[in-house]
């Protein structure tokens, strides 16, 4: 019998919860700065909290205009022109080959020379974050498009469905099916990497911890507390993509 990722991921959390409660009893360690019992521990959670919804809220909008834009790029290298194979192949090895944090950095402070008009710090973290993860999308989809069978194809053609309806009713569906555990990984990946927008300013997770530990002078508890608020997200994400995953393999096999 196999073991289920999500029972080691809880039993990880539950250790990790108690070595925090016991090295709270070390003298190395100041967790009234965290204390919910205190007023000033309870300010600083509730300040910490604060970057929860920038943080979701950046991810979801990234993982949107990369979902829509890697479909984008995976329809044209899956056709017969060598041109549009040879343009999808080198956006995605040209995109995936530069590190997400100078993307950041290039859209917020290079982009808007670039264009002649200012982005705000959200918009520019979203676009670098969305612009990075087209990409790995697109190799997605390609891959989950060409795992359908040519017969459904064939199928679609027989009763005279054209290429975009054939894509919309026929293989997309089939094929959405089959990528959800990977698009679910990208979202994680997408709440991981929206630390990095941090560095451009962005009042998310991250940031608000590095504000803490300025006025605290207390690293150690403050990022504690930052793992464990990325590891009860990502949690609750991965039960939600897994919950979905179950939900459409249902209702398909109706």
């Amino acid at each position: 019998m196999t073991e289920n990722p999500g029972n080691r991921l809880r039993v990880l959390l539950v250790l990790l919860s108690c070595m925090v409660l016991l090295s709270g009893c070390s003298e190395n360690w100041g967790w009234y700065v965290v204390d919910p019992t205190t007023k000033s521990g309870s300010s600083n959670l509730r300040f910490l909290l604060g970057g929860l919804y920038y943080t979701v809220l950046l991810s979801l909008t990234a993982i949107v205009i990369s979902i829509a834009a890697g479909l984008l790029i995976a329809l044209p290298g899956l056709g017969e022109n060598r041109v549009l194979r040879g343009l999808n192949r080198t956006y995605v090895e040209l995109v995936r080959a530069v590190p997400i944090l100078v993307l950041i950095l290039w859209v917020y402070y290079g982009m808007p020379q670039m264009i002649g008009i200012s982005i705000s710090v959200f918009w520019a973290g979203a676009v670098a974050l969305a612009l990075s993860d087209s990409a790995f999308e697109a190799e997605i989809f390609r891959a989950g498009i060409q795992s359908i069978d040519k017969g459904q194809y064939e199928a679609a053609h027989s009763i005279s469905l054209n290429y975009v309806d054939t894509m919309r009713f026929v293989i997309l569906p089939q094929a959405i099916r089959r990528i959800l555990p990977a698009l679910g990984n990208q979202l994680v990946y997408m709440l991981k990497m929206s630390s990095l927008v941090s560095v451009i300013g962005m009042q998310e997770l991250t940031r608000k911890a590095n504000e803490l530990v300025v006025t605290e002078y207390r690293p150690l508890e403050i990022y504690t507390v930052l793992v464990l608020e990325y590891l009860v997200l990502i949690l609750v994400v991965s039960a939600g993509v897994r919950w979905l995953e179950r939900k459409m393999q249902a209702d398909a096999s109706r």
